[in-house]
């Protein structure tokens, strides 16, 4: 009768407490094994992951390069689109300021000769090889007149050969028919240059083989003719040729002015007597 008085909630108790860490070993074991089971697919997991990551970030990495390449690229063109608009103004500031430079000796050179000048700029050359001719943006309404002499600052140029209403033609003094005396500047010897028509050289003619004359002598004008101003520049010996049965000397001159260099000349409208025997100019070799 003890028996069936026995508190059946305290064995309940007795049994579970029993039977609790048993069940906890067995939740341990299966959690061991369900780990198990789990860890390839974690660690496939992973590698997809980490491959993913990976990518993305070369992805993302080489985007940011090109766009940093691209980038790069426009502002190294927008540079030398600056650079080359700096370089344009850069050069039309030097070739204002060249032009200044040439107009400020243009009027120095007017202000100080008793000429009666007009300035004028050359408009085109002549192309064809046996003439040698400029065109200059003055004629007859400026009061140019065929004959008329056209200088430079450093040197003689030719003569108006024809004038219109607002443009001119020049025979340079290396044109077949160009006739002008001139005078050897170191001796005085007088002779004639003639124009040879080729190699842009003068001949000076009627000079005595006896005559002291040596190459890069200055040849000026004789200003017998009253076009030219006396004693203004005209050529420089270049070659003499000096034969034995030959009574006078042949003389090759080549001008101070280069005609395909100038931009600027003067028409003379009348010399007034100018006479630059005297005047100590600068050296022709600095005409530009």
């Amino acid at each position: 009768m003890n028996f069936l008085n026995l508190n059946w909630r305290k064995l309940a108790l007795i049994i579970l407490a029993a039977l609790l860490p048993l069940m906890t070993i067995n939740m341990e074991q299966k959690g061991r094994e369900a780990d198990w089971i789990k860890q390839p697919f974690r660690l496939v997991a992973g590698f997809a992951e980490d491959l993913f990551y990976g990518f993305s970030h070369g992805v993302r990495s080489t985007t940011g390069y090109y766009l940093n390449l691209l980038n790069i690229k426009t502002a190294n063109q927008n540079l030398l689109v600056e650079n080359a608009e700096l370089k344009t103004r850069l050069d039309l500031f030097r070739e204002l300021e060249l032009e200044n430079d040439r107009l400020r000796e243009l009027l120095q050179f007017k202000q100080k000769s008793k000429m009666e000048l007009i300035a004028a700029s050359v408009m085109g050359r002549d192309l064809v090889p046996d003439h040698k001719t400029l065109t200059i943006n003055k004629g007859t309404a400026h009061g140019i007149k065929i004959g008329q002499a056209v200088i430079a600052i450093k040197g003689a140029v030719g003569t108006v050969i024809q004038a219109e209403m607002n443009r001119s033609h020049v025979m340079l003094i290396t044109d077949r028919y160009s006739v002008i005396d001139g005078i050897v500047q170191r001796t005085r010897a007088l002779g004639i240059v003639e124009g040879k028509g080729t190699d842009n050289l003068a001949l000076m003619k009627y000079i005595d083989r006896t005559t002291d004359l040596k190459k890069g002598d200055l040849i000026v004008t004789g200003g017998l003719d009253k076009v030219f101003p006396k004693g203004f520049p005209l050529a420089k010996v270049e070659n003499i040729e000096d034969k034995a049965y030959s009574v006078a000397m042949k003389i090759e001159l080549r001008p101070v002015i280069e005609p395909t260099e100038i931009e600027e000349v003067f028409v003379v409208l009348n010399s007034q007597g100018e006479d630059y025997t005297l005047s100590q100019l600068e050296t022709p070799s600095d005409v530009r």
